[in-house]
């Protein structure tokens, strides 16, 4: 039994100790494990099969700590307006905020302004501010404080109505009432000047936190347009053939086994196969490569890609979330929900924050007075550090870069799985790459056939062609190929088997023919070589080609050669990858002298060549226990296993869903050159949350005893908490303009 995952909507969230609270709560049910990411809203439950927990159970516990949350629906195209109008209500509250709040903070600043009783203008201004201005945090600090907990919320609301409530009590039952009284703006607590009315740090405060709020929600916006766009590409109707008419429906409505018409200019509605037709198909929203790719029938071709030459008719194979557009939308929403080592260690930080910044408030209020400071100092040192602190940096800082980061990828064509894998980017020094389809085209085909004096090429191919009919392996397919280019008659195998990585086997007309490799042949099977034949190996392995030996019932009767040819980026992504500081290894199931053949053209030192899928993983581990960090680079079912024990995974998105499943990182448009720009990316989006890190710690630790110390008035120290998040945020949204190398 397998584990099960639950997608949760958190609603109600208003920081990151908010996201810490819910995985706690989650947490202490058996046999669950949540994250909770703040700036995507979501949870990632995963829940023990042996445990009975059902989605009610989870709704309700977090229903119990105080939050919302629900399934949410199945992915579809997102609505321009949804997300700008999430911050919509933060906006209108910002804005009549702001409009009250100026005139106070104006009137206490410039003493200037203070005309008889402006105390008791300020106070009719400010009074809406504080209460239905800051009325989200103060209904987010009682729920909290109802289930026995405190979050950023807390923080602003304790210090709003401190403010708020010392100025209330300083005009009706102190001297700040009276009829020309002024009041003067004090950067500092210890200023002997210092007024007892805080009704601009009242208004001021919630503007503050308001405005950064608002900014958070359209910056999320614009770092989550990316995955909002690519639900957006699929095609919304579908021209569906039935019995030779063509009926107008639905893209939804499809099904797997409909036949459907694809005009030039039209989007292909769902994964399909080319029936009829030829033509170009525009696939660059799914690789980022701008050159269309030319089909035919046989071909595969991906849902939401267009269509730019002839008619086609295609067979439908996939739909909803079995296609490849599904799949890619799930991989990068996965990857932003996630969390690294780095974030968990923040969001530890930030669960214990709260009550740390509140005692510490009341630590600096006892300790002005016990120094001897005046009420008012003391007053405002604590107010100062309550208003001050602010975990939402610490919160926002791997989730947006990874928002951005991972957006910018799917853009270019590149998927990361997570933000683990940005972690393993930043340790690999060695590139292990398979030759055929990763480092070549994996295009194999027929360069010469040679029989014995007994046997002419063409029965030699025939053979091979009914033997190999059985396999996908790209070497069988040119033999196949080639043999149906002929004409020739190709007999039916059966009794089919492969040796993965030396040759398969088959009875063909009675007999049992092997078509392998020499060496499989001989150790195997016994079999000896014809001068001929052995010549035939010898020189197409010094060539860099692949030569299968064909023969029947024991007796060698020919060799066929196929070549492949190498990428014509191949090279310069090798130069990419040293230039980067990895160390670049060919491995491959083909024959050593084909293996450093490609090897030289590339520029690739340390070649391991005859690998099977076993020697791979063997390989990858034997390197791993050398000391290095290794990426795996592969496409194929045969990679699978080597591309699970690399350290990083790097699938070509052209390869076998075996590769692309095991892998870390999935290159869409299967170009060498993209790995470098996908590992420049996954190093460049791990340096913005680094960097997002430690300027949101910096902030705290250098701003929390400056306010302690007096050294920073409220409205000041309001006006800081909101620039932090504010900075972790643009700091991120940076990342959308990485751009890969020429």
């Amino acid at each position: 039994m397998t584990d099960r995952v639950v997608e949760l909507d958190i609603t109600g969230m208003t920081c990151a100790s908010c996201a810490n609270r819910i995985e706690r709560k989650l947490g202490k049910l058996p046999g669950v494990t949540a994250t909770v990411n703040y700036a995507t809203e979501k949870a990632q439950v995963q829940v023990d099969d042996a445990g009975a927990t059902d989605d009610g159970v989870l709704i309700a516990a977090v229903e119990s700590a105080g939050y919302g949350a629900t399934v949410p629906a199945p992915p579809v195209a997102a609505d321009d307006d949804a997300a700008p109008a999430q911050a919509d209500p933060i906006r209108r509250r910002l804005v009549v905020s702001a409009v009250l709040a100026v005139p106070v903070v104006l009137l206490s600043m410039v003493p200037a302004l203070q005309f008889p009783d402006w105390q008791w203008l300020a106070l009719t201004l400010a009074a809406p501010v504080a209460v239905w201005g800051a009325l989200p945090f103060h209904r987010a600090a009682w729920v909290n404080a109802r289930h026995g907990a405190a979050t950023m919320d807390t923080l602003v609301s304790v210090g709003v109505l401190a403010a708020f409530g010392w100025s209330l009590y300083a005009l009706f039952l102190g001297d700040a009432g009276t009829t020309g009284m002024h009041m003067t703006f004090s950067w500092f607590a210890t200023d002997p000047e210092a007024t007892d009315l805080y009704l601009e740090v009242a208004a001021a405060v919630p503007v503050f936190v308001l405005a950064g709020r608002y900014m958070e929600a359209r910056a999320k916006t614009q770092s989550g347009a990316a995955l909002r766009a690519l639900l957006e590409l699929g095609a919304k109707d579908a021209t569906v053939l039935r019995d030779g008419v063509e009926h107008h429906v639905p893209a939804s409505t499809l099904v797997v086994g409909d036949v459907v018409v694809v005009r030039p200019g039209e989007r292909i509605p769902s994964d399909g196969l080319v029936q009829d037709g030829s033509s170009a198909v525009d696939e660059s929203m799914l690789t980022g490569e701008s050159v269309p790719v030319e089909v035919r029938p046989g071909d595969r071709v991906t849902g939401a890609t267009v269509n730019a030459g002839g008619r086609l008719v295609v067979s439908i194979t996939r739909v909803g979330a079995d296609t490849e557009l599904a799949r890619m939308g799930r991989l990068v929403e996965d990857a932003q929900t996630g969390k690294a080592d780095v974030q968990r260690l923040a969001d530890r930080v930030s669960g214990v924050f709260v009550p740390v910044v509140i005692a510490l408030a009341v630590l600096a209020f006892v300790g002005w007075l016990v120094a001897g400071g005046s009420v008012t100092a003391a007053f405002t040192a604590a107010v100062a550090t309550l208003i001050i602190a602010c975990p939402c940096a610490l919160g926002l800082a791997t989730p947006t870069a990874l928002l951005v980061g991972t957006g910018r990828g799917s853009q270019l064509g590149i998927l990361i799985g997570g933000p683990q894998v940005l972690e393993r980017t930043r340790r690999v020094d060695t590139v292990v790459l398979d030759k055929t389809g990763t480092v070549t085209t994996g295009a194999m085909t027929l360069r010469s056939v040679t029989g014995t004096a007994d046997t002419d090429e063409d029965t030699v191919l025939r053979l091979a062609a009914a033997v190999e009919d059985g396999s996908e392996h790209p070497v069988a397919r040119a033999v196949v190929d080639a043999a149906r280019t002929r004409r020739l008659d190709v007999p039916v195998a059966a009794q089919f088997t492969a040796t993965p990585g030396a040759g398969v086997q088959a009875v063909v007309d009675g007999g049992v023919v092997l078509v392998g490799t020499a060496r499989w042949l001989a150790e195997s099977w016994s079999v000896a070589l014809p001068a001929a034949v052995a010549a035939a190996v010898e020189s197409a392995e010094a060539d860099g080609a692949t030569a299968v030996v064909v023969a029947r019932d024991g007796i060698a009767l020919g060799v066929v050669v196929v070549g492949d040819t190498v990428k014509p980026e191949a090279a310069e992504a090798v130069a990419r990858f040293r230039a980067l500081g990895l160390h670049p290894v060919l491995l491959t199931g083909d024959n050593d002298g084909a293996a450093r053949a490609v090897a030289a053209r590339v520029g690739i030192d340390e070649v391991h060549a005859r690998a099977t899928p076993a020697s791979k993983l063997e390989t990858v581990r034997r390197l791993q226990a050398d000391g290095r960090t290794v990426a795996m680079v592969g496409d194929g079912v045969n990679d699978a296993a080597a591309l699970t024990a690399a350290d990083l995974g790097i699938a070509m998105g052209a390869g076998t869903d075996a590769a692309i499943a095991a892998s870390d990182i999935t290159v869409v448009s299967g170009r060498l050159t993209v790995v470098a720009d996908a590992v420049r990316l996954s190093r460049a989006t791990l340096r913005v949350i680094t960097s997002n890190l430690f300027w949101a710690f910096a902030y705290n630790v250098a701003a929390i005893p400056l306010a302690m110390a007096g050294l920073l008035n409220p409205v000041l120290a309001g006006a800081a908490m909101a620039f932090s998040s504010v900075f972790v945020v643009a700091n991120s949204l940076r990342l959308r303009r990485f751009a890969p190398q020429p």
